[in-house]
């Protein structure tokens, strides 16, 4: 039968990826990226700002997705675009492949998450459940098989990526917290999910077996002698907008690869570092000029990249809390950096309309 032409093992046999050429000595991502940061390629072709950007795993091709409504997938060493994927009816917020490359899941603020086939660009499933509101983050459990949604929503759900059944609904234990849980990542080892609320607020949820929020921490949140939970930040039709500037929206968060600690980015500029699991602050990082909007660790763990609206890209060492290079090449606000598996580029998506991909290290001589 034809279907047992496809096994499973193929993709990570195919030639010219990384997995059958084993690097002879790993690479320390802090000399790499500290001895140089340069601009390789440019992808144009987005007619408007772009919110997302991802590798696939096998760091072939590129996934974006903005305000113009359309998946656009690239090839990176020729910068063409192979295919754009239709479907998404308001702007594209947050783009995750699974870890085998079978599986492409988009996010939008059109309410929904949509899979795909990112080789055929075929839609595979429609995620969405009838009371959502515009889905701005999504985390894949580490095995692939969960994906979580953050959103403009108090709740975070959780689906089967393989059946597209939803698994669970977290909801915090505080029943008048009427916060959007607009961030989230799972843990490396798969077992908690952080998430980041447009307050500021950080929540550590057991995911399985019992779905419950175990830690609450302020986070960025600042309290003041004005502030009230009845006033917090609510919407107010009157005024047409909020009663009380979001500050500290946490516009990103990530764990590093050994999963003791946890990362976020706000609006209010600044970085923090959170031992995990019990979430104790260590450290904040100041220095960005604007909103904080994505954050992406190296694969040893050693370098921390983010980027802003203020158009800049910073490069951080993760031990030592130190800001150790700034890269300028967007014209406007930086939306989304990933560091390619191998950890030897980053792409970075901006509201310039452009998808920038950046290589670090000694420059190769010309053959």
């Amino acid at each position: 039968m034809p279907e047992h032409t496809m096994t499973p093992p193929m993709p990570s046999a195919a030639p010219g990826t990384q997995p059958n050429t084993p690097p002879t000595a790993p690479i320390d991502f802090l000399d790499y990226w500290k001895t140089d940061c340069r601009e390789i390629k440019t992808f144009r072709g987005h007619s408007h700002g772009v919110w997302a950007v991802a590798f696939s795993p096998d760091g072939l091709t590129l996934a974006s997705g903005g305000a113009e409504r359309l998946v656009r997938i690239w090839d990176i060493e020729t910068g063409r675009l192979l295919r754009s994927l239709r479907g998404h009816t308001n702007d594209i917020r947050a783009i995750v492949y699974t870890p085998d490359g079978q599986t492409l899941a988009t996010a939008s603020e059109d309410r929904t998450i949509r899979l795909w086939n990112p080789k055929t660009g075929e839609p595979t499933k429609l995620l969405f459940t009838r009371y959502d509101h515009n889905v701005c983050s999504l985390s894949l459990s580490p095995d692939g098989l969960m994906l979580a949604r953050g959103s403009h929503n108090k709740d975070i759900k959780i689906w089967e990526v393989t059946t597209g059944t939803e698994l669970m609904t977290l909801l915090g234990k505080d029943q008048y917290d009427h916060h959007w849980s607009v961030c989230v990542a799972f843990s490396p080892d798969g077992i908690h999910l952080a998430s980041g609320t447009d307050i500021g607020k950080i929540k550590v949820w057991e995911v399985l077996p019992s779905g419950e929020e175990k830690v609450l921490h302020d986070g960025h949140w600042q309290r003041d002698n004005e502030d009230s939970t009845e006033t917090r930040g609510y919407f107010i039709e009157d005024d047409g907008g909020f009663q009380k500037p979001m500050d500290y929206w946490i516009g990103a968060m990530t764990y590093t690869p050994d999963g003791k600690t946890l990362i976020t980015g706000s609006r209010d500029k600044t970085i923090k570092f959170f031992e995990m699991p019990k979430v104790v602050e260590q450290k904040c990082l100041t220095g960005h000029a604007g909103w904080v909007r994505s954050l992406a660790v190296s694969p040893d763990g050693k370098v921390l990249a983010s980027a802003s609206d203020d158009n800049t890209i910073k490069f951080w060492d993760i031990a030592a809390g130190r800001h150790f290079k700034t890269v300028k090449g967007h014209t406007a606000g930086v939306r989304c950096i990933a560091f390619s598996p191998d950890g030897k580029r980053l792409a970075s998506a901006s509201w310039d309309r452009t998808i920038k991909l950046w290589e670090g290290g000694a420059e190769q001589a010309a053959e």
